[in-house]
């Protein structure tokens, strides 16, 4: 009972600190952060009726050109300021000082920004859908994931160079790297719908392959990114 109460206790302080930690990665007006990708289709929309080429999107184009790159740019954003941000702010010291650990306030958080894409993947989803053209679940999830992979590159990257605006340039240079290799099958935003003609069996085999093993990488990092914000004199050095 005692084991279940902590447990309970320990959730509802998260649920608490989700709020001031939204407000912390995202702004005072962290609310408008899912919002900001439904720019991309209504751009995307406008251009069709104003360029030539009036063939549209398909749905092959959905989990990586549509979905996962607006999704992973807001991860960059949000990642950054995970670790760095505080850096930027010169708060990191104060951080260490918190009861239970740095790691909380990273914990917070990352969830917080999880969440955050959560949310802004479902509106994005749905203008992607009435404007642009169908897709099938599994894109969706695969652009969240994705997402959720550059979300944690940034804070490990924000922690390893100390600072937002150096992590933010190499996620970015890794983000354009496997957007431009999005059709090859080692990319986060490879899809199944690029390769029409190989068998639907082989191909299902080669997206689960692809989702677990960066679902594992991001599992990797975000320890690689709270092992580095927890080496409290490396972070405090000059």
């Amino acid at each position: 009972m005692m084991r279940a109460g902590r447990s309970g206790a320990g959730f509802g302080s998260l649920l608490a600190s989700l709020s001031p930690a939204a407000r912390q990665v995202a702004g005072r007006r962290y609310w408008l952060v899912p919002l900001l990708p439904l720019l991309w289709p209504i751009l995307l929309y406008v251009l069709q009726f104003t360029s030539q080429d009036s063939s549209g999107y398909s749905s092959a184009s959905a989990q990586g050109l549509l979905l996962g790159l607006p999704l992973s740019a807001i991860g960059v954003f949000l990642g950054i300021r995970v670790i760095a941000g505080e850096i930027d702010r010169r708060t990191l010291e104060i951080a260490y000082t918190v009861p239970g650990g740095a790691y909380r306030i990273w914990t917070s958080k990352l969830v917080a920004a999880a969440l955050l894409l959560a949310l802004a993947t479902l509106l994005l989803a749905a203008a992607v859908f009435v404007l642009l053209t169908d897709f099938p679940l599994e894109a969706l999830y695969s652009a969240y994931q994705t997402a959720l992979l550059f979300l944690v590159l940034a804070t490990g990257f924000g922690a390893l160079f100390k600072g937002g605006i150096s992590g933010a340039l190499a996620t970015a240079a890794v983000l354009i790297v496997a957007f431009v290799f999005s059709q090859l099958p080692f990319s986060p935003f490879w899809s199944p719908l690029f390769e029409p003609w190989k068998d639907a069996t082989v191909l299902q085999a080669s997206w689960i392959k692809n989702r677990i093993g960066y679902l594992l990488l991001i599992g990797v990092l975000t320890a690689l990114a709270f092992s580095r914000a927890e080496r409290r004199e490396k972070m405090l050095g000059h």
